[in-house]
């Protein structure tokens, strides 16, 4: 059996912080007595001083000082458990794990994320990203209760979405890439010339999905839209970006837009969670991203 508990961990932290036992006494609604046969006890148990005594004022051992160290957090863990017990039982779950598209950064729902915050609910937050189908993937999973998800989502039901924003898409290379010298609506046999650059699709078990991309095209994938952007702009190949995402780099000439024979639509994002249980948590976020959130939210 422990001989540590955490009222033990509490009466120590007491008497540290006010210097006495009488003081510690007064703080915990105990009497005197209880306090010092409370700690005698506990080193007698342990084997080893944890305060040097001195008159009334007390301080601690170096024993003392390293249970306290690390009594503390055990402290301030047991109220954050028992804090967010209350809130459970009042609906709030233990965890909400949101899961967004990788062309969202995660700051961009820093507003949210602060909001949700300021509730102090108990519920704890974790967030992710995953890249076109894997988003998806996560919901049906069970590894998201809410997903910011581009494209449209897996057959079967069990989840209900809204439409939340969607994005327009412009077929991109430098200004110095030889399909920006052709001068003409670009075919398909000219792009296959070329190396594209394409978002690897995050799905784990789903197939993966490919957006503008051709059979048998050289290509060089990369984790994320940024870096495809990037990759782009460094002149690596082309394809599709969120014009979105990349107007400055149009304005400045750094890409140049090219018109071809299949452009890409417009790309709806979705707002989706899992319906067999709907918490509070949950249902404060489903409340507060049910608006336009693309491509408003994007910091470009």
């Amino acid at each position: 059996m422990l001989k540590l508990t955490l009222e033990a961990v509490e009466i120590v932290d007491a008497i540290a912080r006010h210097g006495s036992f009488a003081a510690a006494s007064e703080r915990l609604h105990k009497v005197p007595s209880t306090i010092s046969y409370a700690v005698s006890r506990l080193e007698e148990q342990l084997g080893l001083a944890l305060f040097t005594r001195n008159g009334p004022r007390v301080t601690l051992t170096p024993a003392g000082q390293e249970m306290l160290k690390e009594g503390r957090w055990l402290l301030a863990a047991a109220r954050q458990l028992e804090s967010r017990m209350r809130q459970i039982a009042t609906g709030f779950e233990a965890e909400l794990r949101l899961v967004h598209d990788s062309l969202i950064p995660t700051s961009a729902f820093n507003p949210d994320i602060c909001a949700f915050e300021d509730l102090n609910c108990g519920t704890r937050l974790r967030i992710g990203s995953e890249a076109l189908t894997g988003t998806w993937e996560a919901l049906r999973e069970g590894r998201a209760d809410l997903v910011v998800a581009a494209g449209e989502g897996p057959a079967g039901g069990g989840y209900k979405a809204v439409a939340v924003g969607s994005l327009d898409f412009a077929f991109c290379v430098t200004a110095t890439h030889p399909l920006a010298r052709l001068g003409r609506v670009l075919t398909r046999d000219d792009l296959l010339e070329h190396t594209a650059v394409v978002v690897g699709d995050g799905a784990r078990s789903s197939a993966d999905r490919t957006v503008g991309l051709l059979m048998g095209q050289r290509r060089i994938t990369v984790p994320s839209m940024q870096a495809k952007i990037a990759c782009q702009t460094a002149g690596l190949g082309h394809g599709f970006l969120p014009r979105a995402c990349v107007r400055a780099e149009l304005e400045q000439g750094v890409l140049v837009e090219l018109q071809v024979e299949a452009p890409r639509p417009p790309e709806t994002f979705w707002l989706a969670w899992r319906t067999e249980h709907v918490g509070e948590a949950l249902k404060w976020w489903i409340q507060r991203l049910d608006r336009p959130l693309l491509p408003g939210i994007l910091p470009y």
